[in-house]
């Protein structure tokens, strides 16, 4: 009698696992289908670009990058160091009137520690924050509203209204500065504030081998261990959604010492040397990451 009851207990059980993850993969294959329905739109905002624009989109694939990270039109969406607004131009658009669009700048006492900003060129970067919503200006007429500012000073009234984070190449420069103020724990943590629960971070980031030493891992050279992003994210209230290849490039196999920026666009160890840039060149972009998190 007890076996039948065990047995009964433990198929009552492999079937709730069983109707569990059903409901999780059609959850999922629906959020699917839903971006997609959307297709169209991007597929307008991305063509509307001009031919420069479009020159990175063989390693960038911003479409299919923004349908993984399940942007919608008219989310509240908060892009991690927009810089000139190649990125913000499409989201801008692809948002559209009813959308908001925050840009968040690095804190502004990160930029002396990179040791290479004059202080003309750091005055800059701290003013590009405030200018942010000139900046979509310039480069969309979707009339997305938009608002800049840094980790630190997020507006208290923005808390839990975010529906998605797009940290893309952003990681590296927080994480190595970590020791020094805390800089890739405090982002992470106004992330989640900013998120509305359930609401996701999709993350691009430079990718080394796991078996690499961790000394060189810690951003300082671009990279960073895909096991130790998940970490970092998990240990601060987010869960592994969804993990993609899409940017992924086998050929990138940076030595103990190479650095990122060595691969194009940069070609910072390759620009006066011919023969060396054709070897970068033919190497491509770097390998990459491509993660979705959630709020728990």
């Amino acid at each position: 009698m007890k076996l039948r009851q065990m047995k009964l207990a433990l198929a009552a059980s492999a079937l709730a696992i069983a109707l569990s993850a059903c409901a999780q993969h059609s959850s999922y294959k629906k959020e699917y289908q839903f971006a997609k329905a959307n297709s169209a739109k991007l597929k307008s905002v991305m063509d509307a670009r001009s031919a420069e624009d479009k020159q990175r989109d063989t390693w960038r694939k911003p479409a299919e990058t923004l349908a993984f990270f399940r942007v919608e039109p008219g989310m509240t969406v908060a892009e991690v160091l927009p810089g000139g607004g190649w990125y913000s131009k499409i989201i801008a658009d692809y948002l559209g009137s009813q959308g908001t669009l925050y840009g968040i700048n690095y804190d502004e006492d990160i930029w002396p520690r990179f040791g290479f900003f004059n202080e003309a060129r750091i005055k800059e970067l701290v003013a590009s924050t405030a200018k942010f919503p000139e900046t979509v200006a310039k480069v969309s007429n979707s009339g997305v509203k938009a608002r800049g500012f840094t980790f630190s000073n997020a507006p208290n009234e923005l808390a839990g209204t975010v529906d998605r984070v797009l940290v893309i190449r952003a990681l590296h420069n927080l994480n190595r500065f970590e020791s020094e103020g805390q800089y890739r724990s405090k982002a992470i943590k106004a992330m989640h504030a900013l998120l509305k629960k359930g609401g996701m971070v999709g993350l691009v980031q430079h990718k080394i081998p796991e078996t690499a030493d961790d000394a060189g891992a810690n951003g300082q050279r671009g990279y960073l261990k895909q096991s130790d992003v998940i970490e970092m994210f998990e240990n601060q209230g987010f869960e592994l959604v969804m993990s993609s290849d899409m940017h992924a490039n086998p050929k990138d196999q940076p030595s103990a010492t190479d650095v990122v920026w060595r691969l194009a666009p940069s070609f910072a160890t390759s620009r006066d040397n011919p023969e060396l840039k054709a070897k970068m060149q033919a190497i491509g972009e770097s390998n990459r990451m491509t993660l979705l998190f959630r709020k728990k």
